[in-house]
């Protein structure tokens, strides 16, 4: 079954949640304790995220300045092949723009396909540290947009060597990102949401949204798509804030708006359990109202740790 197939089957509202593959060097059993705590509550799916190289300067004796390219948390691939045949579970693995070309995109889809999984989230994926804007790989794409188109391709049988006969169709269900408060290089919402409906029509069948921690952002988000021709499924991403420091990094890494009512409550703690506490009443309310409106998934980004997401769950469904 695919995601699509959950969405468009399931008689109560569901959860699902995103991992990060765990540091090179560490073990996969890393995956399996975030994993663990949730999966007795029957999480709809999990999302696997794909981390692209970095860039690093090491400083040598004699002054100079070597620039060397680390990947830093491999195995996305071989980490969903695993949840899937661990837990007989739908995951849904991150594919990426950023650090591929095509062919070695097309050869990762066929790895996937190889492994029996059949559902992907189609991503144009972040700027290289350092680098002022995106930069395609040679013979890579720009955008998301394209990436889902390659994978259309694949589901009809069109491979990017046109010589091959007889070729297998994919049978891919295509995911992709949406932005309640916009991308951060959109221009505005409605440039944005073109984008967005330029994919549906490329083949994306599901959106799941970037964080939000407004409910009524979502509600404008999905109105709005509505409005556009967006008719496809949208599902809302929260993520409870955990430590002080997300006050901060959150609105300047993803371009978010923190509400004054959750920031005067996360100013009242004086430590990170506390801010712990509220991150997780606040993702409680917010999941209640998501769910009163209708939504028939929520998506949770967890960062790798389980326990607020328990007690989120716990609270909701």
């Amino acid at each position: 079954m695919k995601i699509i197939d959950i969405i468009n089957n399931t008689q109560k509202p569901r959860f699902s949640f995103e991992l990060l593959p765990p540091p090179k060097g560490k073990d996969i059993n890393l995956i399996y304790q975030a994993i663990d705590p949730l999966i007795g509550y029957n999480p709809a799916f999990i999302s696997v995220t794909y981390h692209r190289e970095e860039v690093a300067f090491k400083q040598h004796k004699n002054g100079l300045l070597e620039k060397k390219t680390i990947h830093k948390r491999p195995g996305t691939v071989a980490i969903s092949a695993a949840i899937k045949y661990k837990y007989n579970l739908v995951v849904l693995p991150h594919i990426i723009c950023g650090g591929f070309s095509k062919e070695e995109t097309e050869n990762a889809l066929i790895d996937l396909h190889f492994l029996g999984i059949r559902d992907v989230l189609a991503l144009r994926g972040d700027p290289i540290k350092f680098e002022e804007k995106f930069v395609p790989e040679p013979h890579g794409h720009s955008h998301a947009l394209e990436l889902v188109q390659q994978i259309s391709n694949l589901n009809k049988g069109v491979y990017l060597d046109d010589e091959l006969l007889n070729t297998t169709a994919t049978s891919f269900s295509v995911g992709v990102a949406g932005y309640p408060e916009k991308h951060s290089e959109a221009p505005n919402l409605s440039f944005d949401l073109d984008i967005l409906k330029r994919k549906v029509e490329a083949g994306a069948e599901y959106i799941v949204t970037q964080m939000f921690f407004e409910t009524q952002k979502f509600i404008n988000f999905v109105n709005l798509c509505r409005s556009s021709g967006i008719n496809i499924p949208i599902i809302p991403g929260i993520k409870p804030i955990s430590t002080f420091k997300h006050l901060h990094m959150l609105p300047q890494t993803f371009n978010i708006d923190i509400p004054e009512e959750l920031v005067n409550q996360i100013l009242k703690c004086t430590t990170n359990e506390e801010v712990k506490e509220v991150g997780i009443q606040w993702a409680i309310k917010q999941s209640k109202e998501l769910l009163e409106f209708g939504c028939p998934i929520i998506h949770y980004y967890t960062m790798g740790k389980a326990d607020n997401i328990v007690k989120i769950i716990q609270n909701v469904f």
